[in-house]
């Protein structure tokens, strides 16, 4: 009972942490946007997704580690699966998630694209090797020159940003994102720790708890800045934070956890890995439509993620 209490009150502290934490993360991360005339999507794509997935990375290399690398794989699918569905829906909820040309034909595609390798490689051998893991980190360290490119190219041209950005003082900017990036780390691993008990006690079986406690608890970080983003109208913060975080998770967090340690791939990842694309293209095809993602659609994308989650609990 006590250690139950604990993991209730570790639960609650990690949400608090992840709240604060996020929303000084948007605000530093806007007024760097600004103040190089840097596109809000180039920064919600880079900065603001690391920043999101750093608890993906402490789960899914602390797994690799202790050689449960089951946990690893269901965590980085999970997640992105739980960025797409929900996270873009409850945005949509708030606000019509506009979506820029460059987004859908480069950033969206590409995701997908990272999705369609990890299964590509996990297949073959059912399992991530060192090789593996090496491949997925030189793709990462293509996407971050091609970001950073794009950012120094807009930088270039003056490219507009939002002006009812608050111009925050350098030395401000810098304490608000790495503390809250801070916050975030922290307040992800306390979530998962307190949910995962809280879980466990239930007597939930690891893998389920991968894709679902800890999936929701390492995601959290997404939902609420991409949330935060799109109250304060950053909506290309918020939908770039969603996509860079699915990239950094397969490519990152799998490809530094498979490096450390070959991972077994099991046929209910290879499932995921393909719910995951399907899902990956019904939201491009509603970002298509109408060049945004509309309340109709976030309510769509929610009642999905609710019929996946009913089929992972009875798999």
């Amino acid at each position: 009972m006590k250690e139950l209490i604990v993991a209730i009150v570790t639960l609650i502290v990690g949400f608090i942490l992840l709240i604060k934490g996020a929303d000084f993360f948007v605000e530093g991360s806007a007024s760097v946007a600004k103040r190089l005339r840097v596109p809000s999507i180039i920064i919600g794509m880079t900065i603001v997704a690391m920043g999101t997935s750093l608890p993906e990375c402490a789960v899914s290399v602390t797994a690799s580690i202790t050689n449960n690398n089951s946990l690893a794989i269901s965590n980085a699918v999970g997640s992105n699966i739980f960025n797409l569905m929900v996270v873009c829906g409850v945005c949509a909820l708030f606000t019509p998630l506009a979506v820029q040309k460059e987004t859908l034909k480069r950033d969206f595609p590409f995701s997908i694209v990272v999705a369609a390798l990890l299964l590509v490689l996990g297949y073959f051998g059912m399992s991530l090797g060192r090789l593996d893991g090496v491949i997925l980190l030189i793709v990462f360290a293509a996407f971050l020159f091609i970001m950073v490119k794009s950012a120094m190219k807009a930088r270039k041209e003056g490219t507009e940003v939002n002006e009812e950005v608050i111009l925050l003082p350098v030395w401000k900017c810098v304490i608000f994102i790495i503390g809250g990036a801070v916050a975030i780390a922290f307040g992800g691993d306390a979530v998962v720790d307190g949910a995962s008990v809280i879980a466990a006690s239930f007597g939930l079986s690891q893998t389920l708890i991968g894709l679902t406690v800890v999936a929701f608890g390492t995601s959290l970080p997404e939902l609420v800045t991409s949330i935060v983003a799109a109250r304060k109208d950053e909506v290309d913060m918020a939908l770039g934070n969603v996509i860079g975080s699915n990239i950094f998770n397969i490519l990152l967090v799998l490809g530094v956890a498979a490096a450390i340690s070959p991972i077994e791939f099991l046929t209910e990842n290879i499932i995921d890995v393909v719910l995951l694309i399907l899902m990956s293209l019904e939201v491009w095809f509603f970002a298509q439509s109408r060049k945004n993602i509309t309340k109709g659609e976030g309510i769509v994308m929610l009642v999905v993620y609710v019929a996946y989650t009913l089929y992972i609990c009875q798999r």
